[in-house]
């Protein structure tokens, strides 16, 4: 099992975005039902707009740090062993992997929104979403090595993530549905 710190840091980081999205997605409905469309990121209104993408860099920001600390610190660089991938480490690996997808998205989305290079529709960014999580998937093999308590667990996290992946591709499939933009902040939340 990995440190306390390396779980908490990134969990926090899931609590915290995942709080603003059941948030954003409540207000967006209550304050306008019928032009209410389903989102994978949600502005930051304050400070004139210069915050507007707060949360695209607060994820991109984390993945990139937690990354660098799985794939560079946590394996104090030693990825190979005797030409083979060092197997005290496919932790990092697997983590790094996902954390990667994290901030593939998040830098995707960002010039979608602040470029004209790459200009998607918000069910793409679904899309996009959902192949992040699909990523997140990698705990189903994750998991397969932990017993006990620790098995469970990631059981669970394995539930939910695909929860996340269905919901996710719910939005892209019903733009306009509020039961599935808070089932995916819901389950983004966990």
């Amino acid at each position: 099992m990995g440190s306390f710190a390396g779980h908490v840091v990134p969990g926090t980081l899931f609590l915290v975005v995942g709080v603003w999205h059941i948030w954003c997605t409540v207000v967006r409905y209550a304050s306008d039902p019928d032009s209410f469309c389903v989102r994978v990121w949600n502005p930051v209104p304050v400070f004139n707009g210069r915050s507007k993408c707060l949360e695209l860099y607060v994820i991109s920001i984390g993945a990139f740090i937690d990354m660098c600390i799985e794939l560079l610190y946590s394996t104090h660089l030693k990825f190979f062993v005797n030409g083979a991938l060092n197997p005290h480490h496919m932790n990092d690996f697997e983590h790094g992997g996902m954390l990667l997808m994290f901030f593939v998205f998040s830098i995707t989305v960002l010039l979608s929104e602040k470029t004209n290079f790459l200009p998607l529709p918000e069910g793409a960014l679904c899309l996009i979403s959902a192949s992040t999580f699909c990523a997140e998937y990698l705990f189903f093999f994750h998991s397969t090595t932990h017993q006990g308590l620790e098995g469970h667990y990631h059981l669970l996290l394995v539930l939910l993530v695909a929860l996340c992946i269905l919901s996710v591709v719910a939005g892209a499939l019903f733009p306009t549905s509020f039961p599935v933009d808070l089932c995916s902040s819901s389950s983004n939340n966990c």
